[in-house]
């Protein structure tokens, strides 16, 4: 019966149904080029409307499908994954409110619902990061909601911009006053708020420290929602970046945002950081594409990854679930005689994100690649595109190693197997999203065709660096002991490369340090000082040893008694000489 259903099976058909409606709305908005702008007047204050606009295009209705379908699926999954939790009704009303913010920012073509959902999502994502209640998630939340306040902030004074122009609704204003000094500085603005919300260099030090959040609320955050929100705020802002200076700016720190991440993963044993380092990658990847004018590959690409990231994150959950909260990659060997289906769904996953022919992540990532192929860029971004998809190969190639391969490496005897119902359905469901998504929306988006010609060096570019990847991938995993032996050589280099270049330190510890230092001085030498010295302190100190030599004084009655009498009886005696 419906009311002695879960929470969990409730928002489970609640956000499914939701999700099949979207899609079909999106799809046929798309093939009839169709879109639906609504103003909603709220309430009217002395003549002042306060007006809610939505906009409902297929750019929306599909990301929204998309969204509710993973976080529908993650929610099932959630009900055995979180089954020992006593506040377990909590989490979900938590995770729903996160996917509503969601919703409401990808609906609104005014920055100040934006805002609202934008900062729903940090308050949110805050509150799930910090749900174990330890230490290390209270660390990584602080680090979390700080790092978002700063695009909050650009945000807010984005909107100060926009009064320039009388309404906050900027999708009007965004081709024809795109030359405007106005227009540029609000630009400039959100791209750095889309540069915090998907955490590229300078704020990456918040994604991987956000993996202190439950594992399904990873599997949401990093496919479909928190992370994306600043590359879907791009691609609504698209048209302004064309050619812009912010674009220029941002295709080079997302191209090393892509690097760098890539190339931390491979010197992680961490399960969960080595998917979000390469969640990390991918959205440097989405913002290269996406400041080369290409927002509707980015777009696809955003969809794509969502269904295989989600899905990798759940088999994490799985695996991690089963090896008694242990994370270590090194702990795991040989997992497929145990856990065959959670592996197979892993190895799917894996392979859709390097690109593997035919899975979801190959329809984007070889499109993208042929076109950077075929463009104008720099030699700087044409490698790092290129070095950067080799280096996922190579992480992805070490974990495979490390899931099917070698022997059992977990200390204790606990049996390990995929006898867990809710978290089959939840991870079948995106397997299978993982294989035909790819293709599907490939269809949807591009109906024409794309002939690209390329010399057969350019055309096997890809295919050569992610062979060439995989086979690094692989040696470094089966001989990570003598590799270990020969990096004490050079230690200072790999604890460079391997921290995502010192910025979790220079960024937490390195803003903090100096003013803290500066600080502790100052009041140690000025209000627990000098003033101190000279002021109350001191004179408390004076009138203590006045008090305790009177005190000491008073204590030898004779002798003072005999010596004072003799010493007033000269005084006097040499007084009235004096005198005479």
């Amino acid at each position: 019966m419906l009311w002695r259903m879960s929470i969990c099976k409730l928002s489970f058909i609640f956000l499914s149904t939701a999700s099949m409606l979207c899609l079909y709305l999106g799809v046929s908005y798309l093939m009839q080029e169709y879109c639906v702008f609504l103003e909603w007047e709220v309430v009217s204050l002395q003549g002042v409307p306060i007006v809610m606009t939505i906009l409902l295009d297929w750019m929306s209705l599909i990301f929204m499908s998309l969204v509710l379908l993973i976080s529908s699926l993650v929610i099932f999954y959630s009900e055995e994954y979180m089954s020992g939790d006593f506040n377990i009704n909590r989490f979900i009303l938590l995770v729903l409110a996160f996917v509503m913010s969601m919703m409401l920012l990808i609906i609104s073509p005014n920055l100040i619902s934006i805002l609202l959902g934008w900062d729903g999502l940090g308050l949110v994502s805050y509150c799930l990061v910090i749900y174990y209640q330890n230490v290390k998630s209270y660390n990584a939340g602080m680090l979390t909601a700080l790092s978002n306040r700063i695009g909050d902030v650009a945000l807010l004074m984005a909107i100060a911009w926009m009064l320039n122009f009388g309404s906050f609704n900027y999708v009007f204003y965004l081709e024809t006053m795109k030359l405007s000094l106005e227009m540029g500085v609000i630009g400039w603005l959100v791209v750095l708020a889309a540069m915090t919300k998907s955490a590229q260099i300078p704020f990456s030090a918040w994604l991987p420290a956000a993996m202190a959040a439950p594992t399904p609320v990873s599997a949401l955050v990093h496919s479909s929602t928190l992370v994306t929100a600043g590359v879907y705020l791009l691609i609504r802002f698209s048209p302004l970046l064309e050619g812009s200076q912010p674009a220029k700016i941002l295709m080079l720190i997302s191209g090393l945002t892509m690097f760098m991440a890539g190339l931390g993963a491979n010197f992680e044993y961490d399960l969960k950081k080595i998917i979000a380092l390469s969640t990390l990658s991918q959205l440097g990847l989405m913002m290269c594409i996406l400041s080369m004018g290409l927002y509707k590959l980015a777009y696809f690409h955003l969809l794509a990854h969502a269904l295989f990231k989600a899905l990798l994150f759940m088999c994490a959950g799985a695996v991690i679930h089963n090896m008694k909260d242990s994370q270590d990659i090194r702990n795991m060997g040989s997992l497929v005689t145990q856990m065959p289906f959670t592996v197979g769904c892993l190895s799917v996953a894996n392979l859709a994100l390097c690109g593997m022919p035919f899975l979801a992540g190959f329809y984007s990532k070889d499109l993208i690649l042929e076109i950077v192929g075929m463009s104008t860029v720099s030699y700087l971004i044409f490698l790092l595109y290129f070095v950067s998809t080799g280096l996922t190969v190579c992480y992805t190639g070490r974990l495979i190693y490390y899931s099917l391969s070698g022997t059992p490496n977990l200390s204790n005897c606990h049996p390990m197997n995929d006898e867990s119902y809710n978290m089959f359905i939840g991870m079948s469901g995106l397997m299978i999203m993982s294989i035909f998504g790819g293709s599907m929306l490939s269809w949807w988006l591009f109906p024409t065709p794309l002939m690209i010609c390329l010399p057969i060096g350019l055309k096997t570019l890809a295919l050569t660096v992610s062979i060439f990847g995989a086979w690094i991938g692989f040696e470094a995993a089966k001989f990570s002991v003598s590799m270990k032996v020969k990096s004490l050589m050079y230690p200072g280099l790999v604890t460079f490369m391997g921290s995502m270049w010192f910025m979790p330190m220079l960024f937490t510890l390195g803003v903090s340090k100096s003013p803290l230092n500066t600080s502790y001085a100052l009041s140690a030498t000025g209000d627990q000082g000098w003033s101190e010295m000279l002021g109350g302190q001191g004179l408390y100190q004076s009138f203590l040893l006045a008090s305790q030599e009177a005190q000491r004084v008073h204590q030898n009655d004779l002798k003072i008694y005999l010596v004072g009498f003799v010493m007033w009886f000269t005084l006097l005696l040499l007084f009235l000489m004096f005198l005479v």
